[in-house]
């Protein structure tokens, strides 16, 4: 029988790290608390994209917490007798919004489009009044401006930095900032749309039955061929050896 984890070990898939954890959310706090650091949610798309690609590779590769977010990692992990939860990334980051309201910790947030920033902030005052926003900027940016955002980002001091750029890039642009930095640095994906009222995430039920990637595919079917990432990542896993 699959021992239940305890406390946060690193564990791989494939080759990518992961943690084995079934409480992100205290590890996620933990970790500001010694520091801060940038927290990855690994899924199987990603997973593959990181074996093929050397920067997203090496940015999980370095993350501080690397958290199982797709159905397919727990799996992988289970054949491993590593049981955990999945633990959508979309949830950890709404959680330590919510705590940042209540402790007062500095929040930054980058990405998405201008309409979803503007409606973001909005709802996020609206829901979250005491929630500190000390620095916002949506992703549609020229490359000429970003070098000036990223010195008022780390001038800002940010205990939470939440980066919709979509992967790989939210990855690789947190890890490639200068260091030492403080604060959870966290890539977010789509999670800003769904806050913004813009998009809808899959229903529960489709969560529960581990298929909320066919939801995404109906919703949006240019996904397709991101998602033949699946197929492999499962017969990768099959044939490597335990």
């Amino acid at each position: 029988m699959a021992a239940i984890a305890t406390s946060p070990v690193r564990a791989r898939v494939l080759g990518i790290p992961v943690n084995v954890s079934n409480d992100v959310f205290r590890d996620a706090v933990a970790l500001h608390d010694a520091g801060g650091g940038q927290i990855v949610t690994l899924n199987a798309e990603m997973t593959m994209a990181a074996r093929a690609d050397p920067a997203l590779g090496a940015a999980i590769e370095n993350a501080r917490m690397v958290i199982p977010d797709g159905a397919g990692v727990v799996w992988a992990l289970g054949l491993q007798s590593r049981r955990v939860r999945r633990s959508p990334g979309i949830e950890l980051a709404r959680r330590l919004l919510e705590h940042a309201a209540s402790c007062g910790w500095r929040v930054a947030l980058v990405g998405a489009s201008p309409a979803v920033m503007n409606r973001l902030r909005d709802r996020l005052m609206h829901d979250l009044p005491a929630l500190k926003l000390v620095f916002t900027v949506h992703g549609y940016q020229t490359s000429e401006v970003w070098p000036g955002l990223e010195s008022q980002l780390l001038q800002a001091r940010p205990d939470l930095v939440l980066v919709a750029l979509g992967v790989p890039r939210q990855e690789t642009w947190i890890q490639g900032l200068p260091q030492p930095r403080s604060g959870l640095w966290m890539g977010v994906g789509g999670s800003f749309d769904v806050w913004a009222g813009t998009k809808k995430r899959a229903p529960a039920w489709m969560g529960a039955l581990h298929i909320e990637w066919l939801y995404r595919l109906v919703k949006e079917p240019s996904r397709w061929r991101r998602m033949l990432a699946l197929p492999a990542f499962v017969w990768a896993v099959l044939r490597e050896p335990r």
